[in-house]
């Protein structure tokens, strides 16, 4: 369980309505970096006709971004807990900013995706981050829990109301404009940080594992770039093959040289925790498929069904109405009776979505796929509280950056790879449009259907007796870390 102890504050500890106001800066944070996964996808159509763009382009789009923060996010968690919480937070929104504002001015696709990439090294400082800063800020566990509920519902409703404000965006000023507007939310955010969050470190500041950073990098980069130029290149493609081999000599390194660290860039001992290990896979899934879902269902509407951006947005409306109404009622569900209804709940709609969009033709009336809108909606909205109540919950409050910077990795390793995947199954499809199409992402939509089930059945393993007694385990390991000791390994 976290521990009680106060973390060490430059300002002390706030009071309550300063802590919600911290609260507040961050969300606004966090919102700006996870509604630009979701906002750019329902761009992708006008930006390949403008930019001339590739099918790989468009995927590289999204995944130059995601990419980038699935592999800094455990390393900026632990610089910030180093050199202090705060200042990083600034640093992240300022890098952010900037790369809006060049993704706004670039002038073909290979600017875009180098700015998006940018763009992603400040979004590394922010998720994070802001995270670690909530969990540190609400001393009392009831009240740090409903606190992370609420980061955790805000990052959801981001991801869901991304395409809606993204389309009435590129309909009304254009693909450009939905960058430059994180510009003026990032410099208020910068003003409200400087003004009103304290500083903070970990007790005891982790060692840089640069080692473990490039076997991270180069394990989830080979993997990613093999899935979207396997298309163009074959799977047998000895660069494929190459670079899958690689990723796996990067995975056996880091099992191998990780745990031999007393500060190691991925805490293996945290996965020891069953609700810990679970809440990641769950996190990687669910994304995984909100992430093919999107990238699929906005070429769908607007490139078979002949939509304009702002009405395919509109079309997306379900999963945010939803969101907005269900996270809340998700969130007391999981403070009062824990995470395994919303799981279940959560992994049964992912399926059904699945399922229901495979029958999915150019012609299908319109109400039928809002409705299959609504099952995405109850999944996104009953996903993250649980997923991220859980991921924190179990640890020490000395490893919250750690913690919460592997949750956020999994998130966006998850949806890394549902473009990448998405993406290489529809392939030329996406150009030709109409019925080839839709037959294409019959794939993806099984795929979808996978993971959805997935997640119910982790998230009926994890919620048991057996699963918590791991997490008391577990979290047993870093006792001596709240105190600022360093802990050897058994």
């Amino acid at each position: 369980m976290i521990a009680s102890a106060p973390q060490r504050t430059t300002a002390g500890e706030p009071g309550r309505r300063r802590r919600f106001l911290v609260l507040a800066i961050c969300c606004a944070s966090v919102i700006v970096v996870v509604m630009d996964i979701s906002i750019v996808n329902v761009a992708l159509p006008v930006i390949r006709r403008d930019l001339r763009a590739s099918v790989s382009g468009l995927q590289w789009t999204v995944d130059a971004y995601t990419l980038v923060l699935a592999g800094f996010l455990v390393l900026a968690g632990s610089v910030a807990d180093r050199v202090g919480r705060r200042r990083i937070l600034q640093v992240g929104l300022a890098t952010f900013g900037l790369g809006s504002l060049l993704c706004g001015l670039a002038p073909s696709i290979d600017w875009l995706i180098a700015a998006r990439a940018l763009q992603a090294v400040g979004g590394t400082m922010l998720n994070p981050v802001a995270m670690a800063i909530v969990a540190t800020t609400f001393p009392e566990p009831a009240e740090r829990a409903r606190a992370i509920g609420v980061f955790g519902s805000v990052s959801g409703l981001a991801l869901a109301l991304g395409p809606i404000l993204g389309g009435a965006l590129v309909d009304g000023f254009g693909w450009r404009s939905v960058f430059w507007i994180n510009v003026p939310i990032v410099v208020a955010a910068i003003v409200c940080t400087a003004l009103f969050v304290p500083e903070s470190r970990a007790a005891r500041a982790r060692r840089f594992d640069p080692v473990g950073q490039i076997l991270m990098i180069l394990m989830l980069s080979c993997v990613v770039y093999a899935i979207i130029e396997s298309t163009r290149l074959g799977w047998t493609s000895p660069v494929i093959l190459g670079l899958l081999g690689i990723a796996m000599l990067s995975a056996l390194g880091i099992l191998g040289y990780e745990p031999r660290r007393i500060d190691p860039l991925l805490e293996l001992r945290l996965f020891r925790s069953v609700p810990f290990s679970s809440a990641i896979l769950m996190a990687l899934f669910a994304l995984c498929g909100f992430s093919a879902f999107l990238f699929v269902t906005t070429q769908y509407l607007q490139d078979v069904r002949g939509m304009s951006a702002l009405t395919a947005g509109l079309c997306l409306l379900p999963v945010g109405v939803l969101v907005v109404v269900l996270s809340p009622f998700t969130g007391r569900i999981v403070g009062a009776r824990g995470s395994r209804l919303p799981l279940v709940v959560s992994g049964a709609a992912l399926a059904f979505g699945g399922a229901a969009s495979i029958w999915l033709v150019p012609d299908t009336p319109l109400p039928a796929v809002l409705a299959i809108h609504l099952l995405f909606g109850m999944f996104l909205a009953t996903v993250n509280p649980p997923i991220t109540t859980t991921a924190v919950s179990g640890m020490p409050r000395s490893m919250a950056g750690v913690a919460t910077s592997l949750a956020s990795a999994g998130r966006q390793t998850g949806t890394t790879l549902g473009v990448a995947i998405s993406g290489t199954i529809v392939g030329s499809a996406s150009a030709r449009g109409g019925t080839a199409f839709t037959s294409a992402e019959h794939g993806v939509w099984w795929l979808v259907l996978g993971l959805g089930v997935g997640i119910l059945a982790i998230g009926l393993l994890s919620t048991g007796r057996w699963a918590s007694d791991t997490a008391v385990r577990a979290a047993a390991l870093f006792e001596g870390v709240d105190n600022g000791a360093a802990v050897g390994r058994p």
